[in-house]
């Protein structure tokens, strides 16, 4: 019987708060990990609300916006802006997302000359950040006036664009704005605010 009771044996002292730290240790790394993972889950669930309701993610593609933004660019746009004339928009055509210039609100009339140049109201409008004017493809009589809940849009590359100036996209309707465009994020040598 003695020789049975030395098979099992009792744990010193030390050996078992060594194994009581061990489980503590284990139960509190749990307890941590479970901690980060459920804030990663809260984070990553209010990126994707503010995402979707307040700063959508959009990239650009195509060419109808150079030099001012250049193919596959990231761009965040504020839902909760309203555009003014010269800022950046995009808005939804035909279930795609295109992304133009404000040139003219409701009420304005637009004016193009055969050389490109923009009349906004009879004054001639100021775009620094186009690179060449062209009078693009153009099928809308001018002068226009643009319709109320509705903005005149163009690229800033006039020539290729098809945009406001074509009775195919026409003026766009103010619901169908998703936003205004604030601010680059990618490519990172180009990050910027609008």
């Amino acid at each position: 019987m003695s020789e049975e009771i030395k098979k099992f044996d009792i744990p010193t002292t030390a050996q078992f708060e060594a194994e009581l730290k061990r489980l503590r240790y284990r139960h509190n790394f749990i307890k941590s990990m479970w901690s980060t993972i459920g804030s990663l889950i809260v984070a990553a669930a209010i990126a994707i609300i503010v995402s979707t309701m307040v700063m959508p993610v959009l990239k650009v593609t195509g060419t109808s916006m150079n030099p001012t933004l250049n193919n596959d660019e990231i761009l965040l746009c504020n839902k909760l802006a309203d555009p003014k004339r010269g800022d950046i928009v995009a808005f939804y055509y035909n279930n795609k997302v295109l992304i133009k210039r404000v040139i003219g609100l409701p009420g304005d009339v637009i004016d193009i000359a055969e050389d490109g140049t923009i009349y906004v109201n009879g004054e001639v409008l100021d775009e620094p950040y186009v690179s060449e004017l062209a009078l693009g493809e153009c099928d809308i009589e001018l002068p226009y006036q643009v319709p109320e809940g509705r903005m005149f849009v163009l690229g800033d590359n006039r020539p290729v664009s098809i945009d406001s100036r074509s009775t195919s996209i026409g003026c766009i309707a103010e619901e169908n704005v998703i936003g205004k465009v604030v601010v680059r994020v990618l490519p990172i040598k180009s990050i910027g605010f609008f």
